[in-house]
């Protein structure tokens, strides 16, 4: 079978020898026009993943291979995750392209947010990470918002040339392509998505005119995201799909919130104040007193405090991080979960699996 054959849905090279390597399609499909491996088939019609042998150093050798070639890169980054979905390394596969930050996921943010304070803060942020952005768009691929602004400021820095679309998985890299595509050749859903890490499996080209391209490239995985550690069926409950409803809760010293049963909130010090967060609907949170919460974490993981839908969560497996506010307001980021924003002088601990990162950034908002 020639080589040239891809699935159109990831960009793997088609097979129909083992069923448990990527681009894996039956015999008999390999001489239709138009084939969808099998992993896709069930993505698309059933929402269900089928694991892929491949490591995140995979996908960063396929994005390394990007570093010699001429064009443009479009980053993709979650909005709601900043830090969490950038990509370590992207200087060195960006060389000396132009860069566009496509900030994604803005239909979560609350409506009335300043627009032109968040692509400032983005700026702001990828600086510190040691990337100057040529330009940063604000979308929401999910709600077709930008898409228009986002090709346009794309055809005014690529100079003819390709253009890389790069992002970690859980960025919507995937949905935005697809809408990108429709905008512009017309056609609807020609790449596999969905919100399962890592379905892209290989370079995928998209004409933009007679001699260039757009690259959609692989999601890379981040390990210190929450989404890695918990069920599909939990997925769905920590990806927040709709505009956030900020909760908001005056604490007391001494007082704990649950997000779920996978993250615990110690408010030490710092006096009668609020801490408001900012985690998806779905997501249970559970007030109550510090003196109560390792008791009650262990008695009620997997009930009252889920997710995790099962009592099976590893304590053994959890750290402690303190933080103390220092600024006049900051957001403490649980990656992949969400942020909680809290004000100057309070002392907080976070309990949350040791792989997570938690840290402190200045407030979005």
């Amino acid at each position: 079978m020639s080589n040239e054959m891809k699935c159109i849905g990831c960009g793997a090279i088609l097979q129909s020898t083992d069923q448990s390597k990527p681009g894996y399609v039956p015999n008999s499909s390999l001489n239709k026009e138009d084939v969808i491996c099998k992993r896709c088939f069930r993505l698309k019609h059933y929402n269900e993943i089928q694991d892929v042998h491949l490591t995140s150093d995979d996908f960063l050798t396929m994005l390394n291979a990007l570093s010699d070639k001429d064009g443009i890169v479009v980053n993709v980054i979650d909005v709601f995750d900043f830090q969490g979905s950038w990509i370590n390394g992207l200087k060195r596969i960006v060389g000396n392209k132009k860069v566009i930050i496509a900030a994604n996921k803005m239909d979560l943010l609350p409506k009335l947010i300043n627009k032109r304070r968040v692509k400032l803060w983005i700026e702001k942020q990828a600086k510190e990470l040691g990337m100057k952005a040529d330009d940063v768009v604000l979308i929401s691929a999910q709600k077709n918002h930008g898409i228009d602004e986002l090709l346009e400021t794309i055809e005014s820095h690529r100079e003819g040339k390709d253009v890389y679309v790069v992002g970690t998985t859980n960025v919507g890299k995937s949905t935005l392509i697809n809408k990108l595509i429709e905008t512009s050749v017309g056609e609807k859903n020609v790449i596999t998505t969905s919100h399962f890490p890592g379905t892209t499996l290989d370079l995928i080209d998209i004409p933009l005119d007679e001699d260039s391209f757009m690259y959609d490239t692989p999601g890379i995985i981040q390990a210190h995201q929450m989404t890695h550690y918990v069920s599909d069926k939990e997925l769905k409950i920590i990806m927040p799909k709709d505009e956030i409803k900020p909760r908001n809760f005056q604490l007391n010293e001494g007082q704990t919130l649950f997000l779920g049963g996978l993250v615990r909130v110690d408010y030490m010090t710092g006096g009668r104040r609020s801490l408001n967060c900012f985690v998806s609907n779905l997501l249970n949170i559970h007030r109550t007193k510090q003196v109560n919460a390792e008791d009650l974490w262990h008695r009620q993981i997997g009930e009252l405090l889920t997710p995790p839908g099962t009592k099976d969560f590893d304590f053994g497996n959890v750290k402690k991080t303190t933080l103390s506010i220092k600024d006049d307001k900051q957001d403490i980021i649980i990656s992949g979960l969400g942020f909680i924003t809290v004000e100057q002088g309070a002392v907080i601990d976070v309990y949350a699996p040791k792989q997570v990162d938690v840290y402190l950034r200045p407030s979005i908002l």
